[in-house]
């Protein structure tokens, strides 16, 4: 009964998407499913934060959730830059509940318990630089869902483990919206994805401001979900 996490999977099972852009993709979903297979029990429960299927919506996105559905474990998934998929919770609830892919369950303004022990929760987040209007205020949406997020972790009485999508910092740049808000809340680690290839080292995979930061994004982490705690 453990906790994993990876992200940024980019499945699209159905319609096959080059990731060789990026570099190190080669027959991803092959060493995604191995690696799973070798560590993830029935038992476990896995986080991926966000970019989760290609899928332009959610009939698109169906073979990906077949393929994470019938891998071994409880899957969490949180919304990523690239789940066009991604619709209202009831929609996405009603469409995993008529394919019985139990398995699966979204991440959305909430938070979910794990083994007594963990309440997962978290956002998308969004760009560390947003300057224009517009993605300001996505940024100030996303920040005030994530601490609605966080705070439902709270009230569950288990350790809020928090998840995002895009990084809250990267290099000597930092989010400060995103930021007021892991700080406010007490937040100790965070988990985040969205960076590849080169941007890796760049990352910052370390304490800073009193929370430690981890990379998880599925290059990054060599397409095996990485355990927490």
């Amino acid at each position: 009964m453990a906790l994993y996490t990876i992200g940024d999977v980019h499945l699209s099972i159905d319609k096959p998407k080059s990731m060789a852009v990026f570099g190190g993709w080669d027959n991803y979903v092959q060493r995604l499913e191995a690696n799973w297979l070798q560590l993830i029990t029935p038992e476990d429960t896995v986080v991926i934060p966000g970019d989760v299927s290609w899928g332009m919506n959610l009939e698109e996105a169906k073979a990906d959730f077949a393929f994470l559905h019938a891998l071994p474990g409880q899957k969490l998934l949180l919304k990523g830059n690239h789940d066009y998929w991604w619709t209202t919770r009831r929609r996405m609830d009603t469409f995993l509940a008529e394919n019985d892919f139990h398995t699966l369950r979204i991440v959305h303004n909430d938070a979910v318990a794990v083994e007594e022990r963990w309440a997962i929760c978290g956002s998308r987040g969004w760009f560390y630089d947003a300057e224009e209007d517009a993605d300001k205020k996505v940024l100030l949406r996303e920040a005030g869902r994530l601490r609605t997020s966080i705070r439902a972790a709270k009230e569950t009485g288990l350790q809020p483990v928090v998840f995002l999508h895009y990084p809250p910092v990267y290099a000597d740049q930092r989010c400060p919206e995103i930021m007021d808000v892991l700080l406010e809340e007490g937040v100790s680690d965070c988990y985040y994805g969205h960076i590849h290839s080169t941007g890796i080292r760049l990352a910052v995979q370390e304490e800073r401001e009193g929370i430690a930061f981890h990379l998880v994004s599925a290059d990054a982490l060599r397409f095996c979900p990485h355990r927490i705690g």
